[in-house]
């Protein structure tokens, strides 16, 4: 039995890591189902499946990382505030943010700042339909 504050917070890092990864994984395998699955139907082309997959798999590897440094975090703040893992911490941030950036790039082809085009080019305000 957890008897200290810090074995609860060990605790709690180590479920939040396992939901991080758990969402990495349960992704990577749907987005890998209905890639297989739209093969198999047929129903649109081999570009489309493959776009769809990437967009999926990368979607899912961004919302697993964002519970990975959560994780980190709470750890860094509340178990081990020291000079050596705050700059850890620092670079797993630097690393993280480069990885969203570079998969929202992939996925969406433009980077997160810019605005999204609607299908007539005018700028997309989150109302339109594409």
């Amino acid at each position: 039995m957890i008897t200290n504050e810090s074995g609860w917070i060990h605790l709690a890092t180590s479920a939040v890591e396992i939901v991080g990864t758990a969402i990495i994984v349960v992704g990577a395998f749907g987005t890998l189902a209905a890639f297989l699955i739209g093969l198999v139907k047929g129903a649109t082309s081999r570009e489309i499946l493959v776009a769809d997959f990437r967009s999926g798999l990368g979607r899912s590897i961004l919302l697993g990382l964002e519970f990975l440094v959560a994780a980190d975090i709470i750890n860094t703040v509340a178990v081990e505030p020291t000079i050596e893992s705050l700059l850890v911490l620092a670079g797993i941030v630097l690393i993280r943010t480069f990885l969203s950036f570079s998969l929202e790039v992939e996925i969406d082809g433009r980077w997160p700042w810019q605005k999204r085009q609607s299908a007539h080019g005018a700028p997309y305000d989150g109302n339109q339909k594409d």
